[in-house]
């Protein structure tokens, strides 16, 4: 299994996974002409995706969407009140199918596992794929609002995490935001915090997981030193050595190998706990 983050935070996200000749693009959160500039980067064409994968609603996960998957006759996978909330981004000619909160389905070499998030979407998702051959899991979450038990069940056992840090309590408090915006990011239906993502993720630590990617930093009300060391602190405090990196919102952040990070953690890693 092969990922790369091409942007993720405030003003978009999209995510690339590949496991053999299958490529799923999970959210268009930028335009197609910047998801096309984010493809070229890694020396991908978009023409070569499998499916496209939209999470929730909102424009930073569904910006590009229509026009990128016509442009590149990618199909579409959405949930149908996902897909009726994004009705004006689509003309009706694009090829659509519908998946369900709580019903895994296929695509090609990978398996899509939906769960339900607590988030001020329509009908919000987060997801883990895996890779049908080689049992490889994958989660990608944000906008998760807060942690419930059914988050940590699906995000369980995970090789590579992709996990929101979405702000510093400190920084949000005395942001730019109307008080209005600050409350609706705090409360449990918007964003991961520093603290609150370093709590889960080392909840969420096991001898197989080798890379944890921080995603969907705000720009105004975190920065990625802080992400990084409260997850770091959370992580070596668990005795975890593994793969650290914070997701960028202008480039992507370069394709990552997991089973690559697999050989670099060694016999240390998986000895871990």
């Amino acid at each position: 299994m092969r990922v790369c983050v091409l942007g993720s935070g405030s003003e978009g996200n999209a995510t690339l996974v590949e496991v053999g000749t299958t490529r799923v693009l999970v959210d268009a959160g930028f335009s197609a002409r910047d998801l096309e500039r984010r493809f070229a980067k890694i020396g991908i064409a978009p023409g070569s995706l499998t499916a496209l994968v939209v999470t929730h609603d909102h424009a930073d996960h569904t910006r590009g969407m229509g026009v990128f998957a016509r442009r590149h006759r990618i199909p579409i996978y959405t949930t149908p009140a996902t897909l009726r909330a994004c009705a004006r981004l689509l003309r009706g000619d694009e090829c659509v199918v519908h998946y369900r909160p709580g019903a895994p389905f296929e695509i090609g070499e990978i398996r899509i596992a939906p769960f339900l998030t607590c988030h001020d979407a329509v009908d919000p998702v987060a997801v883990t794929v895996f890779d049908r051959q080689a049992g490889t899991k994958l989660g990608i979450a944000t906008d998760l609002g807060r942690p419930t038990a059914a988050v940590r069940h699906a995000l369980s056992h995970c090789d590579l995490l992709v996990l929101e840090a979405n702000h510093d309590e400190m920084l949000l408090r005395d942001g730019p935001y109307p008080w209005s915006v600050k409350q609706r990011i705090a409360s449990s239906h918007g964003h991961l915090s520093n603290r609150a993502a370093a709590e889960l993720v080392r909840e969420l630590l096991h001898p197989r997981l080798v890379g944890v990617i921080l995603a969907h930093l705000s720009e105004a009300c975190n920065d990625p030193p802080l992400a990084r060391a409260a997850i770091a602190t959370a992580l070596a405090d668990a005795g975890y050595r593994g793969y650290l990196a914070v997701a960028r919102q202008d480039e992507p952040l370069g394709v990552i190998d997991v089973e690559e990070l697999r050989r670099r953690a060694g016999p240390e890693q998986l000895s871990l706990l």
